[in-house]
């Protein structure tokens, strides 16, 4: 087979095994108003069950990028997606108690961390002239968050939510099917990273600014696009399956601006914009917790959620100018914090709506995090500009790209 063929195949296959592997990450968050009736569960055991997928993605993230160095992003993206298919059928056929679910939740966290694996195995068959639309095509396996919150509640509405989990098997079946026969290591793939490089990245500070900055923006987006509905719902007395259409519009916003934020950035700088994003977001946060009419509401939320996505594209347009020879293993360190920001996020909403009896309390908080970050971030680039940063800003890289989602 002609090698253009098989980089053309290998990244039709790898957008398909990022696009069912997100759809289903993200999965317990439209549907957590049918499964919090039927459990009874309370406020914050509801955000708790929405935060554990992305606390899954965070811990699976760094297993599954280890292995995928060492053994080929193939091998282990294969094994993986079958791995999915286990937390569903637990949810499908026993997911009767919320232990259960919290299992079935952590557990798809193998699939949030398949973009450890799909990504870079799409990126190394093309140049680097090429990596952005290679790179653009397989990250928009993102939109798979606005299918999972478009229909899922939906399908729920109608043959209830253990047989829209049972459902889902189908995508992955046909999704991991399509991966086994269609995808390809790259010969050139790269040689193993060491421990020992490993061990060095974690001992720079870097790497914690950009994980702190990350577990913000893509931390939270994940935290919002798993607990609007549970906002809105009592909020606004919106029904399960229109919170759903308000939230896969809000993850839509963040997935289409997340390539404007990098491409914005590669002209005034990574920092400069993540600075103005945090205070803009800060804004948004502040003014949805005044509760306003719910179609203001709405747009503000629109706003907030496309502004994370920006601040992700932002993040790693700085990180390869610090990292350039590390790239791949800082993105996965980067990519697991982000992980754990969708974790305590939906928490800390959760436990601040149940201990005050206001949802204002959490989204003032929310924005009060993002002024500290917006107040770091200005710190660091300055140290930052007399160390690595340059005058002018620099385009990301492949790798760059691919952790983006």
């Amino acid at each position: 087979m002609k090698t253009s063929r098989r980089a053309s195949l290998t990244l039709f296959a790898s957008f398909v095994h990022f696009d069912v592997s997100f759809m289903v990450w993200v999965l317990l968050g439209p549907l957590a108003l049918f499964i919090a009736k039927d459990l009874d569960l309370s406020i914050a055991q509801k955000a708790f069950l929405v935060s554990v997928p992305p606390l899954g993605g965070a811990f699976f993230r760094v297993i599954l990028g280890y292995l995928s160095d060492q053994y080929g992003p193939k091998r282990v993206g294969v094994i993986s997606m079958a791995l999915t298919l286990v937390p569903l059928l637990i949810g499908w056929l026993a997911g009767t108690t919320y232990g259960a679910m919290l299992a079935v939740g952590f557990l798809l966290g193998i699939a949030g961390a398949s973009f450890a694996v799909s990504l870079p195995l799409a990126s190394r068959w093309f140049s680097k002239e090429r990596q952005g639309l290679a790179m653009g095509i397989a990250g928009a396996g993102n939109s798979g968050t606005v299918l999972s919150t478009l229909f899922a509640p939906m399908i729920a509405a109608k043959v209830g939510w253990h047989a829209t989990l049972g459902l889902a098997t189908l995508p992955v079946l046909l999704a991991l099917i399509a991966f086994a026969f269609l995808a390809s290591d790259s010969p050139t793939q790269p040689a193993p990273k060491s421990i020992d490089a490993y061990k060095r990245v974690l001992a720079t500070a870097d790497t914690w600014w950009f994980a702190f900055f990350y577990s913000i923006t893509f931390g939270g987006f994940l935290a919002l696009v798993s607990y609007l509905a549970i906002y809105f719902n009592p909020a606004y007395n919106v029904d399960r399956v229109k919170v759903g259409i308000i939230v896969a519009i809000a993850s839509l916003m963040g997935s289409v601006l997340r390539p404007i934020g990098g491409f914005i950035s590669d002209r005034i700088g990574g920092v400069t914009l993540v600075r103005v994003i945090f205070v803009a977001f800060a804004l948004c946060a502040f003014a949805i917790a005044l509760a306003p009419p719910l179609p203001v509401c709405e747009a503000l939320v629109f706003v907030a959620v496309g502004l994370l996505g920006m601040g992700n594209g932002a993040i790693f347009q700085v990180v390869p100018q610090r990292f350039g020879g590390e790239i791949g293993i800082v993105t996965g360190i980067v990519g697991a914090a982000g992980g754990l920001g969708g974790f305590y996020l939906p928490n800390l909403l959760g436990l601040l709506r149940a201990s005050t009896g206001t949802f204002a309390s959490g989204f003032v908080t929310f924005g009060c995090i993002a002024l500290v970050g917006a107040v770091l971030v200005t710190v660091m680039g300055r140290v930052w500009s007399r160390t690595f940063l340059h005058a002018q800003a620099v385009p990301r890289t492949s790798s760059a790209f691919a952790l983006e989602g």
